[in-house]
C-alpha cells in the first residue's frame, strides 16, 4: 500500500476524531468511556504543538488513516527525558506496514530531540500492539493488573519501553 506521512494540520482533526472515537467506543485499546468532541481533539493537538511535540498523520488516496504522536510521560521535571507515544490506525490501514513506518519516524524525531526513553502503554489483551512494539525493540517493563474497568471488565495495563539514546557507560 502507498501511504503518505506528513505533519498534522488542523483540518485533519475531524478525521482523527473519528479514529479516536472508534477506539473509545469499540475497543479496550483506549480506556476512555465517552467519545471526544472536535474541540477537545483540536485543543489537545494545539497544546502538543505549543509544547514542541510532533503529530504525524498518515493518509492514503487523500483519506486520513492514522496518526502518531508523543508527549510528556509524567508532569514532574525528573521525567522530562521520557515520553509516551500514541499511535492509532483505521481498521483498513492495519497490518499493511503503516504502523511501523509511522513509529520509525516518530522514534527518529524523538531521538533527534534528545529524549532518552519512549513508553508505550497498552491493554494486556491487545496482543497485536504488544507484538508490534516488540518488533520495534520495546521491552515490557511493567504490568498493572485490574487498574482499569471498561465494558464490564477489569483490564490490565502493560507498559513497554524503548531506550532511544542509551547512556554511555564509563
Amino acid at each position: 500500500m502507498n501511504f503518505q506521512i506528513r505533519h498534522y494540520q488542523e483540518s485533519d482533526a475531524p478525521a482523527i476524531l473519528e479514529i479516536i472515537n472508534d477506539s473509545i467506543l469499540n475497543t479496550f485499546h483506549n480506556y476512555d468511556y465517552e467519545p471526544k468532541k472536535l474541540e477537545e481533539v483540536t485543543a489537545m493537538f494545539d497544546s502538543k504543538i505549543i509544547d514542541g511535540f510532533p503529530i504525524l498523520v498518515a493518509e492514503q488516496n487523500g483519506e486520513i488513516c492514522g496518526y502518531a504522536t508523543f508527549g510528556k510521560f509524567r508532569a514532574k521535571p525528573g521525567y522530562n527525558s521520557t515520553i509516551e507515544h500514541s499511535i492509532y490506525l483505521t481498521a483498513k490501514a492495519q497490518n499493511q506496514g503503516l504502523g511501523g513506518k509511522l513509529m520509525r519516524q516518530i522514534i527518529s524525531i524523538a531521538k533527534e530531540k534528545g529524549y532518552h526513553v519512549m513508553i508505550a502503554g497498552m491493554d494486556s489483551e491487545n496482543l497485536g500492539s504488544y507484538r508490534f512494539h516488540e518488533r520495534l525493540g520495546f521491552k515490557e517493563v511493567a504490568r498493572f493488573p485490574e487498574v482499569a474497568f471498561k465494558l464490564g471488565k477489569w483490564l490490565t495495563l502493560v507498559f513497554m519501553q524503548l531506550t532511544l539514546n542509551p547512556v554511555e557507560k564509563r
